[in-house]
């Protein structure tokens, strides 16, 4: 599957951005989807997590409260809307997917579990 990460771009601290992450294939129901950051100078590191129905969602602890990941599985796009924006935000942001099936509700939350990425969207939070 390939992705489409759109939607970053430069804000002021205290506002909202909404990530979109377009897929290719039809099959996209049935591959889990993260979102992943890398900060200058910085690890990447899981931002969220779905799993293939969006039954089940992960936040690192650094965005709970103020980032929520969700899909549309007819629309084959997964979403990441960012509120209360902070300027550590800052970063590339990533979509990645990883084949699940049918019926798991484990997010993956490790980058090399997964298989395919987007090209990466930059989030500039100013001060």
């Amino acid at each position: 599957v390939q992705l489409q990460a759109s939607g970053g771009g430069l804000v002021q601290a205290g506002h909202s951005l909404r990530l979109s992450c377009a897929a290719s294939k039809d099959t996209f129901s049935t591959y889990s989807i993260a979102w992943f950051r890398r900060a200058p100078g910085k690890e990447r590191e899981v931002v969220a997590a779905v799993n293939w129905s969006g039954s089940s969602t992960y936040y690192a602890d650094s965005v709970k409260g103020r980032f929520t990941i969700s899909r549309d599985n007819a629309k084959m796009t997964a979403y990441l809307q960012m509120n209360s924006l902070k300027p550590e935000d800052t970063a590339v942001y990533y979509c990645a997917a990883k084949g699940q099936g049918v019926g798991g509700s484990v997010c993956y939350t490790e980058a090399v579990q997964y298989d395919h990425w987007g090209q990466g969207t930059l989030v500039t939070v100013s001060s």
